[in-house]
């Protein structure tokens, strides 16, 4: 795939092969294009990845890993092979101790000590699930409660996490890493190594991105409409972008000129309050940095430098005041929730373009008259789970609530359900637990 962003055109090829007749190459042409392609595994240009490890990106990565995980049994109980040859078939290996490698980790040994353990009893006491992570702990970017209580639990499941592990390199029978903490190369013998390490870029996306002038970035630059910056009529969204979110000090003084309306140089309250909300709107991190602050309300940035309440600012008073707000712009995560956010977004922009092109609805434009057409993005977190197995999992939720446990659990099935995209994937799903607790896990080789 080839995007032509100077003639509006999307180049294709069919990559399945067959002996259909046709041809396999064709254009689309475009009025708006949204990218929503996600992105890659990361693998960092590790040796031997691409060959030998198995990964968590696309549905085939899931059949894959499934008839491989049922072959490494399959091998491990016939006859003739010795012990040691037994229980290197049985190491299951993941790279990579965030989110995804621990939930399946978890669900890893759950599998197999609930349903392959009863069809192969000989090798059960020979399996062995290993996570290795190049940090310090598994989930370093749950609060520490959570990493905490994950490493315990793997430890009592008798899965094995190496941290401050780096892997080097990856052939068909062994894995070997560099341990931080002794500076020694080490190489362990598998049976599946799956790759969950993160994601970059993909090939075309990186191709387009050198055609609009943003070569020398990682992932694709848009703006907080979701347009692609440099790119008419070009939106993206999810992995294979990011907000490149303005900052508030390169218009302070377009700010400071709006909002002055008797032009006499300086800024009172009450013309501050007048648009305090466009600038929250526009600018996120004010906000963030209120809440940083501690600061109550909006007018308490308005103050001398003995914290005493003032009438008035100048431009370099006002300049003073938002100065550090720019610090607490962020990148948002790599996850289905903001992408989901953004998806619904951008149908409800397209969806009321028309409607509001005469009459925008979007924050005043400081640089310029009138108002943008519609609110940006803005991105409301709403927790993130991590499934540890054996009905157990942790939360972190808004307000700084964390939970672990089977309660938590249950939520989890609650809110994975609830976010389905219809009543008939829900009852599929539901479905399809329903049956696992039943009559456990399908293990059959597809």
């Amino acid at each position: 795939m080839k995007i032509d962003a100077a003639n509006k055109k999307l180049l294709c090829r069919y990559t399945v092969e067959n002996n259909l007749v046709g041809n396999d190459e064709f254009s689309l042409e475009y009025d708006y294009l949204v990218l929503a392609v996600g992105a890659q595994v990361n693998t960092f240009n590790t040796p031997g990845v691409l060959e030998n490890c198995h990964f968590l990106k696309e549905v085939e990565d899931a059949q894959k890993i499934r008839r491989t995980v049922i072959d490494c049994f399959e091998k491990a109980v016939l006859p003739g092979l010795s012990e040691e040859e037994r229980r290197i078939n049985l190491h299951f290996v993941i790279v990579g101790g965030g989110p995804t490698g621990v939930e399946f980790a978890a669900e890893l040994h759950d599998f197999v000590q609930e349903d392959l353990v009863n069809l192969y009893p000989s090798v059960k006491d020979m399996v062995k699930i290993t996570v290795i992570q190049s940090g310090d702990h598994i989930l370093n970017m749950f609060d520490e409660r959570i990493s905490s209580f994950a490493e315990q639990k793997f430890r009592r499941d008798g899965i094995e996490v190496q941290t401050g592990s780096r892997v080097i390199s990856v052939s068909d029978k062994e894995i070997t890493m560099k341990l931080k903490a002794k500076g020694e190369i080490c190489s362990v013998p598998h049976g599946l190594v799956v790759w969950s390490t993160g994601v970059e870029t993909r090939p075309f996306v990186k191709d387009f991105m050198g055609q609009i002038g943003q070569a020398n970035r990682r992932v694709l630059a848009t703006d907080e409409w979701l347009r692609v910056k440099g790119c008419e009529d070009v939106y993206a969204l999810g992995d294979c972008a990011t907000i490149n979110q303005r900052k508030v000090m390169e218009d302070i003084a377009a700010i400071f000129k709006a909002a002055d309306k008797d032009n006499s140089g300086f800024l009172t309250v009450e013309e501050f309050k007048d648009v305090i909300d466009d600038i929250l709107e526009r600018y996120p991190q004010v906000e963030h940095y209120l809440k940083s602050k501690h600061l109550r309300d909006v007018t308490d940035l308005m103050k001398d430098s003995e914290g005493n309440d003032i009438d008035e600012v100048d431009i370099e008073g006002f300049k003073l005041a938002l100065c550090q707000a720019d610090s607490q712009v962020k990148n948002l995560p790599a996850t289905a929730q903001v992408a989901a956010q953004q998806g619904a977004y951008l149908s409800k922009c397209f969806n009321r373009k028309s409607k509001w092109k005469d009459n925008p609805e979007g924050p005043r434009r400081f640089r310029g008259s009138g108002r943008h057409q519609f609110h940006p993005f803005q991105y409301k977190h709403l927790g993130q789970f991590a499934p540890l197995g054996g009905e157990q999992a942790a939360a972190e939720l808004p307000g700084d609530w964390v939970s672990v446990g089977r309660s938590t659990q249950w939520l989890w099935y609650s809110v994975y359900a609830s976010k389905q995209v219809s009543w008939r994937t829900r009852v599929l799903v539901v479905s399809d637990w329903t049956r696992r607790f039943i009559f456990g896990r399908d293990s059959s080789r597809i």
